[in-house]
């Protein structure tokens, strides 16, 4: 069977492909580098990391993005013997304005080498490519109409004006020819995230509406024609959870259609994991998958009929075991390339944060976490509710209260937990918890440590936390064996919905190392391994 989610952890707004037997998904990345993560299946169970096509300067600045801007919604698709990758690199979303650029790639394999960008505009967000079978191309995509009331976390359904489509010349690389505004959406609102495919003369256009929240959905229309009019799906939505609150996967909703060799038909969607007993989910936006089938009415419907997504569905092809969640222990010793899991934020000048020495990975310390510029922060996605994680720094020795590094739980500059090694005054090196428990407006810093910890003036200190759940446990162990550092914290603010709420931040909860030096001295610090253990 298929287990929901096929991608845990903050993987969202996906992007399904078929090329011949292989499948691919494509999922937005954010403020996280490099942009867009590509996986592969065959048999829609087991998942591979296949590519993150968006990773040099050319390609992808993020420096000075905003939490929660960068790359959103990327499409990904196969024609003319290449793949094309469509993705907005949102540079401000909060207020009325968004200034939201989009552009195109091309690459003749998943792997790449991946182009230089084109520019195509910045007139909404979530775009996509439809390439008809006539051999043309069309850009879709929503617009954005800044004359409403909409402010910060809250939009309204007035900002979101319709889904416009216009023809892409190939050969000139630009948009030519009038735009249609196809589809308006539902009474829902909040119509985006539009993808178009053909099907028995119908042209199919599915979209994301209700935001993504616990309102989001997946609405479907149609068209004899391919600038419309449109008719809207008979049950409205193909997949939604927004009126069952107590189904295992939330917020369901931003969806594309891939159909199998077999002729079997599958949705991949976005959806969330709620924490037991609240409406918090550290693991993000995450991608599933739903078996289709096709009505005599000539629509889409989920094969275990209703809209409530399925956490088990049936494959294309035999059963197969789900994957298991294995412990994945890293050690850098040897290390010459960073971990597949591992990424870091907004630059596209990593050798400034960190490297590799053949014995550790070595942290330089720059600005302060949660900087949108330069913050050395290497960090994976936490995919299980209940884990344990564990490093260790064998050589940090800082010698201002301005140098720090250490493990964190990291969601943006106003929602994380960190256990850090510093310096303090008559002290020298010790312990400290740094945390940022998504108060808003306030997002002032707290230090849950009565006093600091500590430590031998030299070697090395073993880190970790144990969460399990909506709490968090850090320890540490500088000779004497592991010991808790401090207060159980909350650990479900860690989510997109701690803090200013669902609308608000699109990510997900990481952990991982983080160092940082405010007296512009940059002190490194050497970490020897990363274990991440589910429990």
């Amino acid at each position: 069977m298929i287990r929901n989610p096929v991608l845990p952890g903050f993987n969202p707004d996906p992007s399904i492909c078929r090329v011949g037997d292989d499948v691919y998904i494509a999922t937005s990345t954010f403020e996280w580098y490099p942009g867009v993560q590509i996986h592969h299946s065959r048999d829609l169970v087991h998942w591979t990391l296949a590519a993150r096509p968006l990773q040099r300067a050319s390609q992808l600045d993020l420096r000075g993005n905003p939490d929660s801007c960068g790359v959103w919604a990327p499409c990904l698709s196969y024609a003319q013997e290449r793949f094309w990758l469509v993705y907005t690199d949102v540079k401000r979303f909060e207020g009325n304005f968004k200034d939201a650029h989009n552009y195109i790639v091309t690459a003749p394999g998943i792997e790449g080498p991946w182009s230089d960008p084109v520019y195509v505009n910045s007139s909404g967000f979530d775009p996509s490519l439809f390439h008809d079978d006539d051999g043309s191309t069309w850009f879709i995509n929503m617009l954005w109409n800044h004359r409403t009331a909409s402010i910060g976390g809250s939009p309204k359904a007035p900002a979101f004006d319709g889904i416009v489509l216009q023809a892409w010349d190939a050969v000139a690389q630009r948009l030519v020819g009038p735009v249609t505004n196809i589809y308006r959406g539902t009474a829902v609102g909040l119509v985006e995230g539009p993808h178009l495919f053909k099907r028995d003369g119908w042209y199919y256009l599915v979209t994301a509406e209700g935001g993504t929240g616990y309102g989001h959905a997946v609405t479907m229309a149609r068209s004899r024609s391919l600038h419309g009019p449109y008719e809207t799906h008979p049950q409205l939505h193909v997949v939604s959870s927004r009126a069952a609150p107590d189904a295992p996967l939330q917020r369901a909703g931003h969806g594309q259609v891939v159909e199998m060799p077999d002729g079997s038909t599958y949705l991949a969607h976005l959806c969330s994991r709620p924490l037991p007993g609240t409406r918090r989910s550290p693991r993000g936006r995450e991608t599933a998958l739903q078996r289709c089938r096709w009505g005599d009415d000539g629509w889409l419907y989920l094969e275990h009929a209703g809209m409530v997504p399925a956490v088990d569905v049936r494959t294309p092809g035999p059963d197969v075991a789900p994957p298991h969640r294995e412990a994945v222990r890293r050690s850098f010793a040897g290390c010459t390339a960073l971990p597949s899991e591992f990424q870091w934020l907004r630059t596209p000048e990593p050798g400034r944060l960190f490297t590799l020495t053949g014995e550790s990975l070595r942290l330089t310390g720059r600005e302060s976490v949660g900087s949108w510029f330069e913050q050395s922060l290497v960090a994976r996605r936490q995919e299980d509710e209940r884990l344990r994680v564990e490093t260790g720094l064998s050589r940090f020795a800082p010698v201002s209260y301005q140098q720090a590094a250490g493990l964190t739980h990291y969601y943006n500059r106003h929602k994380f937990h960190a256990l850090m090694v510093t310096w303090e005054e008559g002290l020298g090196r010790v312990l400290t918890l740094l945390s940022c428990p998504g108060d808003w407006p306030d997002q002032r810093l707290q230090f849950p440590l009565a006093e600091p910890v500590p430590l031998p003036a030299e070697g090395p200190v073993r880190l970790a936390a144990d969460i399990d759940g909506a709490t968090l446990q850090f320890q540490a162990d500088w000779g004497a064996g592991w010991q808790p550092v401090g207060p159980v914290l909350d650990a479900s603010v860690i989510s997109d919905e701690g803090g200013r709420g669902e609308h608000a931040s699109f990510t997900g909860a990481f952990l991982g190392m983080l160092a940082f030096d405010t007296s512009g001295r940059a002190c490194t610090a050497d970490f020897t391994h990363f274990d991440y253990l589910p429990r």
